[in-house]
């Protein structure tokens, strides 16, 4: 889908930059079916501690208690909307009184009314305000009812030319500062094709065709980890030939899988056996990639399962 145009200035999309650094509570509210769930899932999975639908009137309480004296809560987000009924009216006093005691953030996501119309549609869902209601006066009358609140936020996003993963970029370039480079949890799995393939592995690569060591009395009892055996592994040129092959193809994919707001990625190296050549090849993809500084961690699946390779 094409990205987000707005004729608004706050909800023009931004460059690529460095995110500034939100405050440490993000307020979050707007009209139903405009996506609030989708930017508070966003923001849990990077760190925030998220509360959907919290009572307005428990908001201060829960800045006292979270963010301000126990110190747990490094950065929390909250989802209030029209659920609130008549209490709604009190946000934006009771936010006010909040930012001159703890830094706040209020966020408002919109969309069009045929954006609306349209995930209604699809969802089958009635809108809050009543079902008694046509879907577009329904639409309608929240849209004035939320209209004062929507003139006090600091950031309002229109989401009806988002995708689910142009809103998650949106809100990590727009409310958060991140490291782009460790965005992503990168698991590296060795194993050995006799015990079958990793369920979870996103990509797999087989080194089978590498020389085996199994063969080599000196080096049959140890594992990919020792060192002569790594030195044996790469000794030969086309071990050498698909490291830095396969290296520049994970460095290539990598940042295209952080844009598109993958959080992990599991990469399979196996062998016949799981014990020397898929270990050697694994542990030397880690110390390229954490030089690249991403966040890597390994393990070798097969390791102990007996003298096979």
């Amino acid at each position: 889908m094409p990205t987000q145009r707005s004729r608004s200035r706050r909800t023009s999309r931004p460059k690529r930059r460095r995110a500034r650094q939100t405050a440490p509570l993000v307020i979050v509210t707007g009209l139903s079916g405009s996506g609030k769930g989708s930017v508070l899932k966003a923001l849990e999975d990077l760190g925030y501690y998220c509360v959907d639908n919290l009572p307005i009137d428990l908001i201060p309480t829960f800045a006292d208690l979270y963010l301000k004296t126990s110190g747990e809560v490094q950065r929390a987000a909250l989802v209030v909307d029209i659920r609130e009924g008549e209490a709604l009216e009190k946000l934006p006093r009771v936010y006010e009184n909040l930012r001159r005691t703890a830094p706040a953030t209020l966020v408002f996501v919109e969309a069009s009314d045929d954006a609306l119309l349209r995930r209604f549609s699809e969802t089958r869902r009635p809108h809050p305000l009543g079902a008694d209601l046509p879907l577009r006066e329904g639409i309608r009358r929240e849209r004035k009812l939320l209209k004062r609140i929507r003139a006090r936020a600091e950031i309002v996003i229109d989401t009806t030319r988002f995708n689910p993963h142009e809103l998650r970029r949106f809100v990590e370039e727009r409310l958060v500062e991140t490291d782009q480079n460790r965005a992503l949890m990168i698991s590296l799995v060795s194993f050995g094709y006799r015990y079958g393939v990793p369920p979870d592995a996103d990509l797999l690569f087989d080194v089978r065709f590498l020389p085996n060591p199994n063969f080599v009395p000196a080096y049959k009892s140890l594992t990919g980890k020792d060192r002569r055996v790594a030195r044996y592994v790469f000794a030969f040129p086309q071990a050498k030939e698909f490291m830095n092959r396969i290296v520049k193809l994970l460095l290539y994919l990598l940042p295209h899988y952080i844009r598109e707001g993958k959080s992990y990625l599991t990469i399979g190296f196996g062998c016949t056996g799981g014990r020397h050549r898929s270990v050697a090849i694994a542990q030397a993809v880690r110390e390229k990639l954490a030089g690249s500084k991403y966040e890597v961690k390994i393990s070798h699946r097969d390791l102990g399962r007996g003298a096979w390779s």
